[in-house]
């Protein structure tokens, strides 16, 4: 196959650095997302990946993220056989083929245009899935996912690229549309938002980060009809210590000093019956 060239900016180009963290997970001695989709996507573009700023060591972080996402997400599978799933911002990320969802589940990757294209460049059409070239903030796209089964809405590492006003219109228009569901995302603080000047993935791709979710009720009070199920500091969700030294150091710092412990979080929502 071609070697595929790209040129992205701002937060479609952070989903390269997400993609070749993933890819370099795949090559580690210590396996954690075992994605050899990322590793295959990363072999067909053509890019600096340096560029990313991502290493061995920043690598398993990222992976342990989109770990934790895939467990939940196989966790509502699991309660719903019939189902939608939506993946924000899905980026160059393979959870549709890391998953592997049944065929009575219609999955939804939703990202920019340019990213969309890319997209269908690199992985395999698959039956069940469609993907929708678009902002998450445009409401259009929305008409296009069926609204009479419960339905996931995932988006991991999207809410700190959104605006607060545009974020929480999104959450209570999916909410709105669905029978039932949950909302499964990850947030930061605002100590993590200002903390943005030292994230040199964002700072490289001209990005910003707005909005800012210190806790639950931010959601419940904001998005009529949400339950909260669970809200997890990062730095808590996960055993750390299990990828090297650096992240056990991390760990224990980040979880002794409060507002270090909540500088990102894992949400997870319920909506709909019970």
């Amino acid at each position: 196959m071609d070697r595929i060239a790209i040129d992205l900016t701002g937060p479609p180009q952070t989903m390269l650095a997400t993609l070749y963290a993933k890819a370099l997970d795949a090559q580690s001695p210590h396996l954690v997302l075992h994605d050899e989709f990322a590793r295959a996507a990363v072999e067909r573009i053509e890019y600096d990946w340096s560029r990313t700023t991502i290493t061995p060591t920043s690598a398993a972080g990222v992976a342990m993220r989109s770990a934790h996402f895939d467990r939940w997400a196989r966790e509502f599978l699991a309660a719903h056989d019939v189902a939608n799933v939506v993946h924000l911002g899905c980026g160059l990320d393979a959870r549709l083929y890391r998953l592997d969802p049944g065929p009575r589940v219609e999955w939804f990757d939703v990202d920019h245009p340019s990213v969309i294209t890319l997209r269908d460049r690199i992985y395999p059409p698959r039956e069940h899935c469609t993907t929708i070239a678009a902002s998450v903030t445009d409401p259009g796209w929305l008409d296009r996912i069926p609204a009479d089964r419960p339905t996931l809405i995932l988006g991991e590492g999207l809410t700190m690229y959104l605006t607060e006003a545009d974020g929480l219109a999104l959450l209570r228009r999916v909410v709105a549309r669905f029978p039932s569901g949950e909302l499964q995302f990850d947030a930061f603080s605002r100590f993590g938002i200002r903390f943005q000047v030292v994230n040199a993935v964002v700072r490289r791709s001209g990005s910003t980060l707005h909005w800012a979710i210190e806790k639950p009720s931010d959601i419940v009070d904001a998005v009529p009809g949400v339950r909260p199920v669970t809200v997890q500091p990062v730095f808590e969700a996960h055993d750390f210590g299990e990828i090297g030294r650096y992240y056990r150091f991390v760990q224990a710092v980040m979880s002794k000093v409060p507002v270090l412990r909540t500088i990102s979080t894992y949400h997870r929502y319920a909506f709909g019956p019970g």
